[in-house]
Order: C-alpha cells, then structure tokens, then sequence
C-alpha cells in the first residue's frame, strides 16, 4: 500500500494503465503543457497536474493537446474508441459538458444500442467538478445529475484516492463509454492506495463507510466527506448511521440502499447538484417506492437551494451541504417516533 494524493493516484494509474495497453491514449487541452509552458519535458501537465509525466514517457501520438473545444475532444475520444484505441479524454471544468453534449448524448451513449451490440465505445471521459474554490457559477458546478439521466453512459464519483486509483483502472478496462468525475475539493486529499496493478473496483457496487442501526445517509463523491463527518459527531451522541458511498451512480446499487433502509428506517440523501430532478430526489423516490414499508419517517435530503453556485465565499459557504447540515437532517429523522 502507499499513500498518495487524490490527483497523484489517477495519473499513476493512466500511466500504469498506458504502460499495460499500448491503446490507452490521453486527449485534452493542456494536459501536456497547462499555465503557460510550452510543453515537452518541463510541461506541468495540465491545471491539475493530472498527466504529468505522461508525454515525456509516451509522446505526442499518446498523449495529445487539443483545441480549446470540448465538442472536439469528446468527438475526437469517440472516434478514436471505435477506431479500437482506449481514449482517456479530459474536459477541463465539467460546467462546459454542454459545449459537447450532442456528442454524449446522441453519440458515444448511443453506439452500442444503435450498432445492435457489434461495436463498443471505451472512452473515458474525465471532468474535474464541483464548488468550493470561489470559482463562481460557471466553473463550480457538478454535472452527475445529467449524465446519470443519459442511458448508455457508466457514471464514477470517486470519494478516495484507493477509489480514485480501482474505479479509473475499471473504467479504462470497461468496454462502454464512462463518465469520471472528479471533485476538484479532493485533489488534495492523500490516502492508502492499493499498489495492485491489476487492482480495480467493480461498477455498480457501493461501499459501506460507517455502519449503524438509526438512520442510512447516501452520498457520492465529495459528499461522502461531509455525510463520515456528520457520523462521528453523531456517534458521539449515540446515534449509529449507516454511510453508503455510491462510488457510481449509473449503475447504481439500489440494493444496498434499500438493503440499510430496510434495517435502519430513516434515509438521509446528501447531493452538491440543486434538489430538482437531482440525484438526492432519484434515490428518494427509489425508497419511497421499493422500502415505503420499512420508513419510519420522512427522507431528508440535504442540496444546495435551486439557485446557481454564488461567487462571494459565505454564500458558496452557505450554498453548500456540510456535515453540520447532514447531522441536522439526520436529528430531524430521529425526531420522528
């Protein structure tokens, strides 16, 4: 095991990935240059420092600097995926999901259903995500939501590096188009990663963080943070909760929410993304139809309000769920008897 940063465990893992796999390539813009460089050996390897490293070992047939355009990148991942490589494609901040979207949703989610199942997308398309940085309504948002919405795409919210390091390794290996998205919040975040280079984390299989008889908290990616947090505090109390970390949202793992409900009878659903037709409203409605039976109280969900990611830093403080909020919600559920 070692212990790595967030972003340090997803470029190890595209450079171990295009070192196995001769089809693995990484398309963006700046992700070999980025602030300024020129590129080559000195390039910092993007804003994010995602890919550093990569050119110098692969060079510019593997690891490509594109346009400032979205719809080329995905559409360039697209064909390069039919074509029979393993693009790793890089959308800069998930906000511009809609300049490509017709390539998504009517293109690489498509391809499998519409060629009859004899052709595969597997692309990977990475999108760091999410507010917290003061970065204002166009570059603060999580895009998840709509993607989960799109039939034909696979959906990964990591929360840990370890998470980071198994899902991006099974999206690379998967034969459908994947969806990745990174909170930018978590870049920083260092943790223990299994140095199994064959080490993967299969789609559609949740992880249980804490475990507690009172209530289920549900979340994903840097929401499962906050929902851990607002666990312990609340252990403290006396109040036991199962925290479910999704990891991805399509496929999601309805049995292990419905399983926990079924135990624990109260739900608690944390989402960055605004309440409307969100994450949080699917999986209540997943309960409220599957384990009605086993509620003991109303589903809390903790969101953002309805309104864009604001600018000032105490409105996007306030903007956003905390661990303060969760355990709220998680009281206000107990208070049902």
């Amino acid at each position: 095991m070692a212990k790595l940063m967030y972003r340090d465990a997803i470029r190890n893992t595209i450079f171990q990935e295009m070192q196995r796999d001769a089809r693995v390539c990484v398309l963006g813009e700046d992700v070999v240059g980025g602030m300024g460089t020129a590129g080559g050996p000195e390039a910092i390897g993007g804003i994010w420092s995602t890919s550093v490293g990569l050119y110098d070992a692969f060079g510019p047939d593997r690891v490509i600097d594109t346009p400032i355009s979205e719809s080329a990148i995905v559409g360039a991942a697209a064909g390069l995926a039919l074509a029979g490589k393993r693009p790793v494609a890089e959308i800069m901040f998930a906000d511009f999901i809609g300049v490509c979207m017709d390539q998504l949703w009517n293109q690489i989610a498509k391809f499998r259903y519409m060629f009859g199942g004899k052709s595969i997308c597997p692309a990977v398309i990475r999108m760091p995500c999410g507010a917290g940085y003061n970065a204002a309504a166009q570059h603060s948002q999580v895009i998840h939501q709509f993607v989960t919405n799109m039939p034909g795409l696979k959906v990964v919210m990591p929360s840990t590096p370890e998470d980071a390091c198994g899902l991006l390794r099974q999206a690379i290996r998967d034969d459908d188009p994947v969806i990745f998205l990174e909170h930018k919040f978590l870049y920083a975040m260092s943790g223990e990663v299994n140095d199994d280079p064959d080490f993967c984390i299969p789609f559609g299989h949740a992880r249980l963080v804490r475990a507690g008889l009172d209530a289920t908290i549900v979340a994903a990616g840097m929401m499962v943070g906050y929902a851990e947090a607002a666990a312990d505090e609340l252990a403290k109390e006396g109040i036991g909760c199962d925290v479910i970390d999704l990891r991805t949202t399509s496929p999601l793992d309805e049995e292990a929410i419905l399983d926990s409900v079924e135990v624990t009878g109260r739900l608690v659903v944390v989402d960055e993304a605004p309440p409307r037709c969100s994450l949080a409203t699917d999986i209540a409605a997943l309960v409220s139809s599957k384990a009605f039976a086993s509620l003991k109280a109303p589903i809390e969900m903790v969101t953002p309000p309805h309104t864009p990611v604001p600018f000032a830093r105490e409105l996007e403080s306030a903007y956003l769920p905390n661990a303060a909020k969760v355990a709220a919600a998680v009281r206000q559920t107990l208070s049902y008897r």
